[in-house]
């Protein structure tokens, strides 16, 4: 019988019946968009787990994105990205930029980028990933929901596991040596693209910043829907749906990849995420966001923080490039030709979409140049009205042509759009169609079309547009706006400014960032950097001993409850999901650890004269026989005890989900759903920071009771009156009922918190104790590039005596500490 396709969503195995998106909340367009209807069940219920933000405007921000910000600070930065060439140029561009500032770079990406990436002069890592199959794949999958043939054959599976590998290389990438020198590198930043997954999560281990790249949007706005969904909707507020449809795709996302994430994650060392945060953690955490496209086609929507930054394209310097000859004799003996071409995208059928480019080209009768990409389109030789390229540098090509069609990927449409060429878009999936859509909005070229709705006639219809004089006149008028813009360099700025620059530099050589603290009999500590440790030790100083990690940018990520109901119900239906999981396990374990029993001929009697031959291979000692008797029970007895283990330590997790969840999750989700009950009405909730060990928890603890019990008894009077002044005496009543909840909520939040709390952070801290081999890794290899620094490199060869001097200066004179000399 043929084998089922496996679950794709948590909702599924949540109970959500296996069509629930595709027939009631989402559908899948032949542009690759989803279609959400947001008055579906599923979508109402989703809608209600998303945050949603009521300023409509934040508050201004004082920083000019454009205004130039440095950094004395020398950084170890690793810029993550998944995707193809056009999602990895940009950020060539930006590690050279970054260079430029005196930082190291290492860009982690996928093997077939080795060459490209060294060749620019950064470093590369290698995360794992085939770009090729992962566009083959979105051609066929072009939304978040798959196929079912797709499912069938067992793509799902295979893209889960590629995903899995790239979290782990991106993991790598942030503290493995140097592929090639074996120079030791621990990152002290991350930027990445989103579709890299791993970033946060590496960010929280390491506890360093975080910069998120992008060349679409991916933060909620009330502006404009996310690119990928395709809104329906009757009854919800335009502005409203458009914010919705943000989280509607995040979460859609979450419930393919979420399992996947945690299970890295626990190789990490980290806790799970829930379910109701993975989806949006981005913004939970308030990440900085760069926006790589140029202000002149979209500005920055009012309602995006200041957190979030719209730089510009980030293009790199012009190659030095020298046309084979044959290009160069193309070029010159005709018209400027139309380029055509898709680029990384992996194509079904090449054949039928050359012959479809020829007849196309072949009615306007133009020349044209047809890139054969990754899908090798084109025929086999070139004539006087097409020519066939291999490769070639767009930033050169696209200076000698007359226009350009293509798949609409953001340094692609950036390129065409630099040196003013009208523009075509042919969206397979992702950010194409809004690619097109931009461009079509501004008059730069015509509407988009899907590449599974491309014929020759429409295609001849969209080169014909862009070749009439306004769609010309338009694209130069853009090029020269966008002439005026600097975005890599924006950018950059746009990362200096995020940092945490005054706590992350290091007080004996401030070029340096701080890994280590020193804490001394003053109250302030000495932060110390990965080279200026070692130069310490190695000086007699300090002792290893001496010194302690220190988190330059700790990220928490919290289990949020919104009110007592539901976070009591989520909290009991995550216990009793992992008591069952664990109950499951009982009888499981032990079926797989039979099951690894080889079922080979080592279990077989062998015959006598076999026998006799394995005993006279030795010289000097008898091996005995195979087919002794005494040589089988061994490997089953090994089954038997692996079996009755795992049976023992499912049992073991039973109770223990049990007893955690009763005396410690409950509780502290009925305390927090309670504390959280004034938010419903409009009252500020207080922020008693977070809760990461036994100390912050009982610290927690105390700070609630103490405000819940006084604004609770005082809520009785305070809200009427407040009620009063702002509405008369239907503001009285409202106070009264306000009164009267917040006595029953903040009080009883105040003394459930006492137990709930604390319970919480000693649980925090066992977690941290019994889970530390990530933590020690990643001290080791600080240690290893400490030593490779204070030995091989200027840093520590040159400013051995900048660092004792700094280093006495500061234990002399503790307010110097906050003043580090420099020289």
């Amino acid at each position: 019988m043929e084998d089922q396709p496996p679950r794709y969503s948590m909702l599924e195995a949540a109970g959500w019946p296996d069509d629930c998106w595709s027939q009631d909340g989402a559908n899948v367009n032949d542009d690759g968009r989803v279609e959400v209807d947001l008055d579906s069940k599923v979508c109402r219920t989703v809608a209600k787990l998303i945050p949603f933000s009521h300023a409509e405007r934040p508050p201004p921000s004082t920083q000019d994105p454009t205004e130039p910000s440095t950094c004395d600070i020398q950084l170890n930065i690793v810029i993550q990205v998944v995707g193809s060439r056009g999602d990895v140029q940009p950020f060539i561009a930006l590690g050279n930029e970054l260079q430029l500032h005196g930082h190291r770079v290492r860009l982690a990406t996928h093997g077939v980028f080795e060459s490209f990436v060294l060749a620019s002069g950064l470093e590369f890592y290698p995360i794992g990933g085939d770009p090729t199959e992962l566009m083959a794949y979105m051609v066929k999958n072009p939304g978040l929901i798959p196929q079912m043939k797709s499912l069938r054959d067992g793509e799902i599976q295979r893209k889960r596991a590629m995903v899995a590998e790239m979290l782990q290389g991106c993991w790598k990438s942030c503290i493995d040596d140097d592929p090639v020198s074996k120079t030791p590198f621990v990152a002290d930043a991350i930027i990445a693209n989103p579709p890299s997954f791993a970033h946060i999560h590496c960010a929280q281990t390491l506890s360093i910043p975080l910069h998120l790249m992008f060349t679409m949007p991916w933060s909620s706005t009330r502006a404009f829907p996310h690119p990928l969904a395709n809104l329906k909707y009757s009854t919800t507020e335009p502005k409203i749906a458009n914010y919705i449809s943000y989280g509607v795709v995040e979460w859609m996302t979450w419930q393919g990849l979420g399992d996947v994430i945690n299970e890295w994650r626990a190789s990490l060392d980290l806790e799970p995420i829930p379910v109701t945060e993975g989806p949006c953690l981005a913004e939970t955490l308030k990440v900085p966001f760069t926006y790589c496209w140029s202000p002149s086609l979209m500005s920055k929507p009012s309602d995006w923080p200041s957190n979030i930054d719209v730089c510009g394209f980030f293009f790199r310097s012009l190659p030095d490039y020298k046309p084979p000859p044959d290009l160069d004799l193309f070029l010159r003996s005709g018209s400027a030709p139309v380029y055509i071409g898709f680029g990384s995208i992996v194509i079904e059928d090449p054949v039928a979409m050359t012959n479809m480019i020829l007849q196309a080209v072949k009615l306007l009768g133009i020349r044209a140049i047809i890139s054969r990409g990754w899908s090798n389109i084109g025929e086999a030789s070139s004539d006087d009205r097409f020519f066939y390229l291999d490769d070639c540098p767009h930033e050169w090509l696209f200076q000698h042509v007359a226009a350009v069609v293509h798949h609409g990927g953001a340094g692609t449409t950036a390129c065409g759009l630099r040196f003013g060429r009208s523009t075509t878009i042919i969206p397979f999936f992702g950010d194409q169609l809004f690619w097109g859509n931009i461009v079509a909005s501004c008059g730069l070229g015509p509407r988009p079309i899907p590449y599974r709705s491309l014929t020759s006639t429409n295609l001849a219809e969209a080169i014909h547009f862009c070749l009439q004089p306004e769609a010309q006149y338009a694209a130069r008028e853009v090029a020269n706006r966008m002439s005026h813009e600097k975005g890599v360099s924006t950018a950059v700025a746009s990362f200096h400014r995020n940092l945490p620059v005054n706590t992350m530099q290091c007080h004996a050589l401030p070029s340096e960032p701080a890994v280590w603290q020193f804490k001394k009999s003053s109250k302030s500590p000495l932060y110390l950097s990965k080279v200026a440790a070692e130069v310490l030790i190695d000086h007699r100083r300090l002792k290893p001993s001496d010194i302690q990690p220190y988190q330059v940018k700790p990220l928490y990520i919290e289990n949020r409850r919104w009110d007592p109901v539901t976070g009591t119900a989520s909290s009991l239906i995550g216990t009793s999901t992992d008591v069952l999981k664990a109950t499951g396990d009982i009888v499981y374990r032990p079926y797989q650890e039979f099951n690894r029993i080889p079922k080979s001929s080592s279990e077989v009697d062998l015959p006598e004269s076999s026998a006799a031959r394995s005993r006279s291979v030795a010289s000097t000692a008898e091996v005995p026989s195979l087919s002794d008797s005494s040589m089988k029970p061994p490997s089953k007895m090994r089954a038997t005890g692996a079996a009755m283990e795992g049976s023992a330590k499912s049992m073991g997790k039973v109770v223990g989900y049990w007893y955690k969840g009763m005396l410690v999750d409950m509780p502290l989700a009925v305390s927090e759903g309670l504390r959280a009950v004034p938010r419903l009405y409009g009252d500020e909730v207080k922020d008693h920071g977070t809760i990461h060990d036994w100390k912050s928890g009982a610290t927690f603890a105390g700070k609630n009771f103490v405000h819940g019990m006084a604004d609770g008894f005082s809520d009785i009077f305070t809200q009427p009156y407040k009620g009063g002044q702002e509405e008369g005496a239907k503001g009285v009543i409202k106070g009264i009922a306000k009164g009267t909840l917040g006595i029953t909520t903040k009080v009883s939040s105040a003394a459930l918190g006492l137990v709930a709390y604390p319970a919480h952070g000693m649980m925090k801290s066992l977690y941290t104790a019994t889970h530390s081999k990530t933590r020690k890794r990643i001290l080791q290899a600080r240690v290893q590039e400490g030593k490779w620094l204070a030995e091989h490199s200027s840093k520590g060869l040159e400013n051995r005596q900048i660092i004792l001097r700094n280093f006495e200066a500061a234990c002399r004179k503790p307010e110097e500490i906050a003043r580090p000399q420099s020289s």
